[in-house]
């Protein structure tokens, strides 16, 4: 049933009434009424989401032939709502898709490609990477909204008062600051996170991955691997290092304890820009460092590319594409994008939106900075699952519940039933 949509979604939607969640309420069936459809919308519902309602509004005053449920769903959930409303009942027009659901769900024939739309009539503007990130077999199936990667964001005001002058380029620099800075401040210099996606710049500073896509290969538990996650549990213990968290809430203790000056430098992406500025340490904006995330051994220095993209149902019948189309053009337009830049300190994916405007916000102007060195994910619809058993075996790891080997072996065998055909 699910692999039959992307085959006759369009040419069935032109006799079928809307199978969308938005469709089912709307009268698209009136020649005089307007077409509903519905956003699920998967930003912060308290930082980000009034920026994007406000946004809709707009849109809605401007297209009056066109109304749009909005609907903030819970990043942690979206996935797995979406995936079972396209492949039973039907599903929302429109999905703020994060990077690696986009293929995954354009194999699933779930998203209505995109090139040659009216989604799409501003391409050249966008980077490109972003959008071959949004790509599935030669095909566009989303349009880039946000992006992101992770830095290295530290105090400046504790890593001056230990001597620092500038940010560590390698881990073993990030070691000797943490030092200072537990002996100068008694504050500690760094604190790491047990999720796999926070362990990948070690990875690419080793020159690998968890899969070698083109090769078809397994490469997690390669001996370039072992060796960036060896740094990264390295990085849990020693002075000025603080050990690792591998609680439900560790991400929030980290969080807090960063922006309250309780550790001068962590990993994060950023998302977190408004909440940094909210705690005692970054009252004063300049106070907060962003610097491209250490290198390896190998002098490479890199982490993943993360964002959304806008995706539209293929299950949608004409009318409620065609509306979803011009919504989604709208959404991801230079002046939407500046808007939601200034709002939210999140970081656009066209060249033309980085407006002066834009970049007087020094957290996004610092970001803008590290995002040459942001590392596309593999053209695997599959990888951003491969984190899922990643994430269950390194907290074992972080915590001391189990060895770096039997961790990697452990999370070896599980990829290997997530990818067909690959190997070790």
């Amino acid at each position: 049933m699910r692999r039959g949509i992307a085959a006759s979604a369009l040419v069935a939607s032109l006799a079928l009434t809307a199978t969308a969640c938005g469709g089912s309420d709307s009268d698209s069936g009136k020649s005089d009424g307007p077409v509903t459809i519905t956003w699920w919308d998967t930003s912060n519902a308290t930082n980000e989401a009034p920026t994007y309602r406000a946004l809709v509004e707009q849109f809605e005053a401007a297209h009056k032939d066109i109304k749009v449920k909005y609907v903030n769903v819970p990043f942690d959930q979206a996935q797995n709502k979406f995936d079972t409303a396209a492949g039973a009942t039907g599903a929302p027009d429109v999905l703020r898709s994060e990077v690696g659901w986009t293929p995954a769900f354009a194999k699933k024939g779930f998203f209505l490609p995109l090139d040659g739309t009216e989604a799409l009539a501003d391409q050249a503007k966008f980077q490109p990477s972003l959008i071959k990130q949004a790509q599935y077999e030669g095909k566009t199936y989303g349009v880039p909204l946000v992006t992101d990667t992770l830095a290295l964001v530290y105090n400046k005001a504790l890593f001056e008062k230990a001597g620092i002058t500038e940010a560590p380029k390698t881990w073993d620099e990030l070691k000797a600051a943490a030092a200072k800075i537990k002996d100068k401040t008694g504050a500690d210099g760094y604190w790491g996170s047990a999720q796999a996606y926070y362990a990948q710049p070690f990875l690419y500073g080793e020159g690998t991955d968890t899969v070698d896509a083109a090769a078809k290969k397994i490469t997690v538990n390669s001996p370039a691997a072992q060796k960036g996650y060896g740094t990264w549990q390295s990085l849990f213990s020693g002075k000025g290092l603080h050990k690792a968290d591998a609680t439900a809430d560790a991400y929030a203790h980290i969080q807090d304890a960063f922006v309250n000056g309780k550790v001068a430098a962590i990993i994060q992406g950023p998302w977190e820009i408004t909440n940094f500025y909210k705690g005692s340490a970054f009252k004063d904006k300049k106070n907060l460092g962003i610097a491209t995330v250490p290198a390896g051994s190998t002098g490479k220095a890199g982490a993943p590319t993360g964002g959304h993209n806008l995706s539209v149902y293929a299950g949608s019948d004409k009318a409620h594409q065609e509306a979803a189309l011009k919504f989604v053009n709208f959404m991801t337009s230079a002046q939407a994008q500046e808007t939601v830049a200034v709002k939210n300190s999140t970081l656009p994916t066209r060249s033309d939106a980085y407006t002066a405007k834009v970049k007087a916000d020094p957290g996004i102007a610092g970001y803008q900075g590290v995002l040459a060195a942001a590392q596309p994910r593999p053209a695997l619809p599959e990888y951003s699952s491969l984190w899922v058993p990643l994430d269950t075996e390194l907290a074992k790891v972080a915590g001391g519940k189990e060895s770096l080997d039997k961790g990697l072996d452990n999370a070896e065998l599980a990829i290997s039933k997530l990818v067909d055909g690959f190997g070790k």
